[in-house]
């Protein structure tokens, strides 16, 4: 749920500052104010050379570049032309202004510091030349040492007047309103701005039917596409807000030419000075000069609203070219889908041959299915995506995923090695992998198959399974081999017998039996296990039959363990148990046949 919350709250400020993302700060008019922090305002409008700079760094095509270059120019004359009328108008203003108070008290200190230094550059003019008429002459120590010291007081109280002046005409523009000064500052920083413009590289882009052409997938075609539609936006919101400024400097131009007209009704009259008369005509003069400046950026920006309308119709063919590439891209992908659906009902068909088994039929149609469907796939990325262009980045990538997803069968392979060594299995070996026991039939270079067999007493009847096992088991699991190079396994037999005085010496012939027909497979037995002993002290192993015996209810239970060939257990119990039995009863025959002969001697009367 804190998830769930936080995504909410992530989606929903999202949405609240998408305008951040929509536009340029600069376009829209509810955001002039915002967007434009106390130290970005200037007393001249520099919004239409902002506009046409952000928009040009947008251009893609050689078409869009060229309107862009073109906006340029005719935003930088209008802003040229703004500064202009701001000055010819705060000349105006500063000429006819009437001073007052502090004010006038600055100008007067103004019009003092101003003899000042006109009293200190003659002061420094009439020193240097006479320093330079003496220059030639004989030396006098005491004479020149003053007249260099002159010089540099001079130059100093030259200075000190002069930063005084200074100070006090910005203390006069700041007290009368005079801002001469400051749009003096900010036509410096935009000459310095478009130095730096101009001296900088033009780039030319393709031309729009080349340039659409690098877009070879279907997700650049897309990109390209809602690229271009925040692009109009941004040139349809240029071009409104070219012509917002042009209705606000026709008002302009309509109020000053209302001035104009009122002040030309209003004649000296034939009373007044000639001073006043030439101030009044020049004053008219520089008046109808603004009105004219006033009627270029008014024609100015009419044609920065020509050159964003074509912008923008550029920017739509381009859009247009785009959304026929994109269609061509999904026809693509449909006839792929077409082809995938037509392969997959073939081979539907194909399958349904009677000739094939049922579960090889199914095998095989999955088999085409996949691998249809998996091209398909791959076709369809291709041409959403394109081919990859960092090749070996994508290469171990898919070397390391497929490494972790087929660990299993990478082991297994490596565990073939293993098993096909000198400690490994062999086919016809008795093991037991995993808890299951059975005989080797199968060491393939993937997997192990064992025909499965009872516990280790009944090993030698299988149970009909045959059960595979991945080689990996050889390497990180473990088995047991339950042969040798001859195959040998302990056996036993059991019998049991009554308790006599004669059962030490049955038991002895029993083990002799035994041993009689054991004798051959314990010594090469015995033979074999030395041989598999490298260390001395360990090859103290004996294929002797062992006698073991365990009181019964019945009398003696007599288990004898020997060694066989695990091909050969059954046939040689069978034939110990028959050499055993045949013992038993030439051991027995004595006291079976004295009862038969009483009974005759009864039966005879």
């Amino acid at each position: 749920m804190v998830l769930v919350v936080l995504m909410c709250l992530c989606l929903g400020f999202s949405w609240t500052t998408r305008d951040s993302m929509a536009n340029l700060p600069f376009l829209s008019g509810h955001d002039q104010e915002r967007a434009l922090s106390d130290s970005q305002k200037t007393l001249v409008d520099l919004r239409p050379w902002q506009t046409a700079e952000a928009l040009s760094a947008l251009a893609v095509t050689a078409e869009e570049t060229n309107f862009a270059h073109e906006a340029e120019h005719l935003a930088d004359h209008e802003v040229d032309q703004a500064f202009a009328s701001a000055l010819r108008l705060a000349s105006s203003r500063a000429q006819h202004q009437n001073l007052s108070g502090e004010a006038l008290a600055l100008s007067q200190k103004i019009a003092q510091l101003q003899q000042f230094v006109k009293e200190d550059q003659a002061q420094v003019q009439k020193l240097t030349s006479t320093a330079g008429s003496h220059a030639g002459a004989a030396k006098e120590g005491d004479q020149s040492n003053s007249g260099d010291d002159d010089l540099e007081i001079a130059k100093a109280q030259l200075g000190l007047d002069s930063d005084q002046l200074d100070e006090a005409q910005l203390d006069l523009a700041r007290a009368s309103g005079d801002n001469r000064a400051q749009i003096q500052g900010e036509l410096a920083v935009h000459e310095v701005a478009m130095k730096k413009y101009d001296s900088g590289p033009l780039s030319d882009g393709q031309v729009a039917v080349v340039s659409v052409t690098r877009h070879g997938t279907l997700a650049g075609r897309l990109k390209a596409w809602f690229n271009q539609s925040s692009r109009h936006q941004l040139i349809q919101q240029a071009l409104q807000q070219t012509q917002a400024d042009i209705a606000g400097l026709t008002a302009e131009r309509k109020a000053l030419e209302g001035i104009v007209n009122a002040g030309a009704a209003v004649t000296p009259g034939a009373s007044a000075n000639a001073a006043a008369r030439l101030a009044d005509i020049k004053q008219k003069r520089e008046q109808r000069q603004v009105l004219s400046i006033f009627d270029d950026r008014i024609a100015t920006e009419q044609q920065l609203v020509t050159v964003y309308g074509k912008w923008s119709s550029q920017v739509l063919l381009q859009h247009r070219i785009v959304m026929h590439l994109i269609l061509q891209s999904l026809a693509v992908i449909a006839f792929i889908l077409i082809c995938v659906l037509l392969c997959d009902a073939l081979a539907r068909r194909l399958m349904q041959h009677p000739a094939l088994d049922r579960r090889q039929v199914q095998t095989l149609r999955t088999v085409l299915q996949l691998g249809i469907d998996v091209l398909g796939a791959m076709l369809i990325l291709l041409v959403i995506f394109g081919s990859p262009n960092q090749v070996p980045t994508i290469l171990g990538l898919a070397t390391a995923g497929l490494t972790i997803a087929l660990q299993d069968f990478i082991l297994a392979f490596f565990g073939w090695f293993v098993l096909i060594g000198k400690n490994g299995i062999r086919v016809g070996d008795w093991v037991e992998i995993d808890g299951v026991g059975g005989e080797v039939t199968e060491v393939g270079l993937m997997s192990t198959t064992l025909l499965e067999t009872g516990d280790l007493a009944e090993r030698g009847h299988p149970t009909g399974r045959c059960i595979t096992f991945l080689n990996s088991f050889a390497i990180r699991g473990k088995y047991f081999n339950f042969a040798t190079s001859g195959q040998w396994m302990w056996d036993e037999i059991t019998m049991g017998v009554p308790a006599s005085e004669d059962a030490e010496a049955l038991v002895e012939r029993i083990r002799k039996t035994v041993q009689d027909e054991t004798k051959d497979s314990s010594r090469i037995a015995e033979h074999e296990w030395k041989r598999g002993t490298r260390i001395d002290g360990l090859n103290r192993f004996s294929a002797t039959p062992v006698v073991n015996l365990r009181p019964s209810e019945s009398g003696i239970d007599i288990r004898v363990r020997y060694v066989t060939r695990a091909s050969e257990r059954f046939v040689l119990r069978n034939r110990l148990y028959l050499r055993v039995i045949e013992l038993l009863q030439k051991e027995h025959q004595p006291a079976v046949a004295e009862p038969a002969q009483d009974a005759e001697s009864i039966q005879q009367p």
